[in-house]
């Protein structure tokens, strides 16, 4: 997953692909619900060292993150519509919109478990960018 990213690395560098990456960073570090400190420590360190989001600022791409965040801990069923209103934005180039479903894969799989909870916030995704979730094992 994280090869296909870096092979559209140089495609990746709009506004739109940066905001609805940093919101799938978010829904998936919250997808049972809740973000404790170290999976949202674990998050933002695996942003810092993506070479595919290196095309952005650090501290841009961590404040949007933590925006994000700090909606879906507030309430999470509202701040999940509104982070998903923010990846819906990936949705005009198709490559881009891959690549932010690419992306949620690569951050719920880098424990080494990508599970159930974040398989269904990225396959929730998928729908919201109209990508078929099979086409991503989902």
């Amino acid at each position: 997953m994280q090869t296909q990213l870096e092979s559209k690395k140089n495609e990746l560098k709009s506004g739109s692909f940066r905001d609805a990456s940093m919101a799938m960073c978010a829904l998936v570090a919250a997808a049972d619900g809740s973000i404790d400190p170290a999976e949202r420590q674990r998050v933002a360190a695996l942003i810092g060292t993506n070479d595919v989001l290196k095309n952005f600022p650090a501290d841009d791409l961590q404040r949007r993150f933590n925006d994000y965040c700090g909606k879906l801990t507030a309430d999470f069923a509202f701040g999940k519509v509104s982070v998903l209103q923010e990846i819906a934005k990936a949705k005009k180039k198709p490559a881009e919109a891959r690549a932010v479903i690419q992306i949620g894969i690569v951050i719920g799989g880098a424990d080494g478990d990508f599970d159930k909870s974040e398989q269904a916030v990225v396959r929730e995704a998928c729908y919201t960018l109209d990508l078929p979730p099979h086409e991503f094992d989902l």
